[in-house]
């Protein structure tokens, strides 16, 4: 069974840090893109991030470039986004999602994604 399960949300301070994880099983990782969304409810979903597990390229827009950080560990089959000097507007609830491609690019969110996290609660209080 395809799957991907994501941790790490929570509650944090203005200025705090978070890291979310992205356990995925049941594919091969190591030909994937692993796209990082956010949502927020009434709104549109955000493409923010995508890191590339073949090649380690990865993309970030301009509302997170800087602070956001994705990496990967194919070992594990486990994506990460390290959040640092979170803001209040970046409350929402994120998903991490896979496609299967080779690289990472400004067009990440235009893939295929064929499967999605559960999503994780992230809350940043003022």
């Amino acid at each position: 069974e395809v799957q991907l399960v994501e941790s790490g949300g929570g509650l944090v301070q203005a200025g705090g840090s978070l890291r979310l994880s992205c356990a995925a099983s049941g594919f091969t990782f190591d030909y994937t893109v692993i796209g990082w969304f956010r949502q927020v409810p009434g709104k549109e979903r955000e493409g923010i991030s995508c890191i590339s597990s073949s090649d380690g390229s990865t993309y970030y827009t301009d509302s997170v470039k800087g602070r956001f950080t994705a990496s990967s560990d194919n070992a594990k089959s486990t994506a990460y986004l390290q959040m640092n000097s979170l803001k209040p507007e970046d409350t929402a609830i994120y998903h991490c999602a896979a496609a299967s491609a080779a690289y990472c690019s400004s067009s990440f969110t235009f893939l295929q994604y064929d499967s999605w996290g559960q999503g994780t609660q992230v809350t940043v209080s003022s």
